[in-house]
């Protein structure tokens, strides 16, 4: 059997890895789009992201691997949706760093972590300036968009600092104890009222994309903060800069936005009340190796004619 990889690409020596371990496979490292064509068309799987292109050169394919957890990329490609092609990624080893991240970004603001930084640099000892700013996170409500992997691991997290938990999820597992609630997504409206601190955790689908519009920004308090750790394009970016600059919103921290890298004539950049990471919130030292690890058990239960683990709901997104 013929494995393609393509984009991003895995380190030479893994593959020669996996090609010692798995000495009945065949896999073929490809570098660009023509390449891809060319090799996809008798693959019978593909571990990275086609094009709809590439998808659409494949005769035998049955299986697509996502090194990542999110798939919208590859969903975009109707054909890949449509068709009876595995989808499958890599849950899991992201989840705790990304929560840390999380937990990180409301430390910063609720501490004043950039302007204690900016008095160090100018050597300045400034603690009446702080009166009334620092903020408890105790008792303050904590809200998720997506109670999944990441989101349980920011709800442990945030209960452990003594903070109210609410969610929306359309399907909720493995709420954690403490807890207050987990709505619908149609009560979304309600819980954006609530919240000190609303956190994006949800993956991006046709139903996630551009839900925190302009109006739902609004619902926030002006003291709220807002915290992307998922993806982008879930938050209106355009929207969300004019609530920073206008202080209707207190802060926002992204570690993904819509377009990536973020181009630099965005507004986002020069928000004194925004922290922007470039995606790295997941990227620990165990993160590859965990992730390796998954694709070797899927790529044996593959030879050997076995249910892969991690299959994706196309129709739902993740």
């Amino acid at each position: 059997m013929k494995i393609v990889i393509g984009m991003p690409p895995l380190q030479p020596e893994f593959v020669r890895e996996l090609g010692a371990e798995f000495p009945d496979l065949s896999f073929v490292r490809v570098a660009g789009p023509n390449e891809t064509i060319r090799e996809i068309a008798d693959a019978d799987a593909f571990i990275g992201r086609p094009s709809r292109e590439e998808f659409l050169a494949a005769t035998r394919l049955r299986w697509i691997h996502n090194l990542g957890m999110g798939i919208d990329q590859l969903l975009q490609v109707r054909e890949i949706v449509e068709s009876d092609v595995i989808v499958t990624n890599a849950p899991g080893p992201h989840a705790n760093p990304m929560a840390d991240h999380a937990i990180a970004m409301i430390l910063a603001f609720s501490q004043n972590f950039r302007e204690l930084l900016d008095d160090q640099r100018a050597k300045r000892w400034d603690g009446a300036s702080y009166a009334g700013r620092v903020l408890e996170l105790n008792g303050s409500v904590l809200g998720l968009l997506s109670i999944g992997g990441i989101g349980r691991a920011v709800a442990q997290r945030a209960l452990a600092f003594g903070m109210q938990v609410y969610a929306v999820d359309p399907s909720p597992t493995d709420v954690p104890a403490g807890v207050r609630a987990v709505w619908g997504l149609e009560r979304l409206d309600d819980l954006l009222a609530l919240c000190d601190w609303f956190v994006v955790t949800s993956p991006l689908t046709p139903g996630t994309r551009g839900l925190i519009d302009a109006r739902r920004l609004a619902l926030l308090k002006p003291s709220a903060h807002l915290i992307v750790v998922s993806r982008g394009g879930i938050v209106d970016e355009a929207a969300l800069a004019d609530a920073l600059a206008s202080g209707r919103l207190s802060g926002a921290a992204l570690d993904a936005t819509a377009i990536e890298p973020l181009p630099a004539d965005s507004p986002l950049w020069d928000l004194e009340n925004l922290i922007l990471s470039p995606h790295m919130s997941a990227l620990v030292p165990s993160l590859a190796g965990a992730r390796r690890q998954i694709l070797r058990e899927n790529l044996r239960r593959f030879t050997a004619g076995r249910p892969l683990a991690h299959v994706c709901d196309k129709s739902r997104g993740f």
